[in-house]
């Protein structure tokens, strides 16, 4: 017996990613609100006159109708909501690096909702401000609830074997699979080594000064590749390489 033929109208998205497929037409690669990433066929979208050439736009709010019976569908109608500022500069960059972990991370056809109203806020976020360590605390944000949506909530505020508070002074070896260990019970080298007040500040989402902010980077980048296995995230070593352009120009 065949599979029934899915059909979805009117499905709030965001597109992550798209690229050509044969000469006329685009893979498009969404995030949506009810059916999670959902990959699909925009038959004639690079045509001049196609409707769907300027609408199938990254960070921009949409809403898609497709339908289809295998995990490739065929987009069936686009259309721009608007009443959201495209990001440039710096929070371009981070809006391409949150587009990345979801599609290196979010498995196709599963829904996740909440995930993506944090998406939606931090593209929100991202626009608004201009300040490298605001944008950075939106990224922190966003990743917790990433992992936390995948069913790897990070533990932040408790040791893993003793269940003691996390010590703001302390320094611990941070097991992926369990939470913060205290330093000296793990070998060097097996786990990520981070201070408690950065264990801290990542629960409470509020970074009390640079060194903080950028161990906490570190943190995540280790638990993130630790999930992300050998795929790497390729927008990072764009935002490496600016950060030094700007660096080397400061210096001149």
């Amino acid at each position: 017996m065949a599979a029934p033929r899915e059909r979805r109208d009117d499905e709030p998205a965001f597109v992550l990613h798209s690229y050509a497929y044969r000469e006329t037409s685009l893979i498009v690669e969404a995030f949506t609100e009810r059916a999670g990433r959902v990959a699909m066929v925009a038959r004639g979208a690079k045509r001049p006159r196609s409707e769907l050439r300027g609408v199938l736009q990254a960070f921009q709010p949409l809403t898609l109708g497709w339908a289809g019976v295998s995990e490739l569908k065929t987009l069936m109608k686009a259309e721009w909501q608007g009443g959201m500022p495209l990001p440039v500069g710096a929070a371009l960059l981070c809006g391409f690096y949150l587009n990345e972990l979801l599609l290196k991370l979010l498995p196709r056809d599963d829904p996740h909702p909440a995930l993506w109203q944090a998406y939606a806020a931090a593209l929100q976020a991202l626009t608004a401000t201009s300040a490298p360590a605001a944008q950075a605390e939106v990224l922190r944000r966003f990743e917790l609830r990433l992992l936390a949506e995948l069913g790897y909530a990070l533990a932040l505020t408790h040791e893993a074997d003793t269940g003691a508070p996390v010590d703001p002074a302390g320094r611990y070896h941070y097991a992926f699979d369990r939470g913060p260990q205290l330093k000296a019970e793990e070998p060097a080298g097996r786990w990520p080594v981070v201070r408690g007040a950065t264990l801290i500040a990542l629960a409470t989402e509020r970074y009390p000064d640079a060194e903080v902010a950028a161990e906490a980077k570190r943190l995540m980048r280790s638990v993130l590749d630790h999930y992300l296995e050998e795929r790497r995230i390729f927008s990072r070593r764009i935002v490496q390489d600016l950060a030094a352009f700007d660096e080397d120009k400061d210096a001149r």
